[in-house]
């Protein structure tokens, strides 16, 4: 079993709001992600969406847009990100996935052979540009849904297990390397964090490695809308 990564989609099925306005790199970005997949993922493999993933409003023009990922083979795990406004209700949601292939995180995890992927959207950190009062407020939230992930976690977890988390979010910014996230990454044994939100010009590296745990970077434009290969 491998498994591989990609965020922030931002598929438009419904919502009828085309990426390439952002640049010509996003002319048919789906297509390009659509056959890299398929040309290196089989059926037994998992990939991780780690948020951002469509435009739609509600949930119908959601999974309208989750339809379109059906046909992708592999296992196919979600979390949430800022501006996936359709995902509204974890049940409702997972009663009406397209089929068995999709699993939807939030604040748990879900145990795919041996290895664990635990989620959540997470927030803006300190020592990110304009951090506010209200920001504070909704990143020690998000740690706080973290740790009920690691509860999830814990409650399923064998010695053998590996620990995958994902976060849509950087779980950490370039004033402020050290925050919630990444002591709770730390202390629970995550092996690896996946994380998204990150367009344009960045100072965050694709892959970087802190006190034992190594932080990747899987918004979609940012690595040439390919899937980054995690395990």
């Amino acid at each position: 079993m491998k498994i591989f990564a990609i965020s922030d989609l931002h598929l438009s099925g419904k919502a009828k709001k085309p990426m390439d306005i952002f640049g010509v790199g996003w002319e048919n970005h789906f297509e390009k992600i659509k056959e890299d997949w398929l040309s290196r993922v089989s059926d037994d493999d998992v990939v991780l969406i780690a948020g951002d993933i469509s435009w739609g409003i509600d949930l119908d023009e959601g999974l309208y847009d989750l339809q379109s990922l059906k046909c992708l083979t592999g296992k196919k795990v979600f979390i949430r990100g800022n501006h996936d406004y359709w995902w509204n209700g974890i049940t409702k949601l997972r009663r009406a996935a397209p089929d068995e292939s999709f699993y939807f995180l939030q604040n748990d995890c879900v145990k795919i052979g041996n290895v664990i992927i635990c989620g959540s959207r997470g927030w803006t950190c300190p020592g990110s540009n304009d951090f506010t009062p209200d920001d504070m407020r909704l990143y020690l939230r998000e740690a706080e849904r973290f740790k009920l992930c690691f509860g999830a976690v814990e409650r399923i977890k064998e010695p053998c297990d590996r620990l995958i988390a994902m976060i849509h979010y950087p779980p950490f910014s370039q004033k402020s390397p050290d925050t919630e996230f990444t002591r709770l990454f730390e202390k629970e044994g995550v092996e690896k964090v996946v994380f998204g939100h990150i367009h344009g010009e960045t100072f965050f590296p694709f892959r970087t490695q802190k006190s034992g745990v190594e932080y990747i970077l899987t918004s979609c434009d940012k690595v040439g809308f390919t899937l980054q290969r995690i395990l």
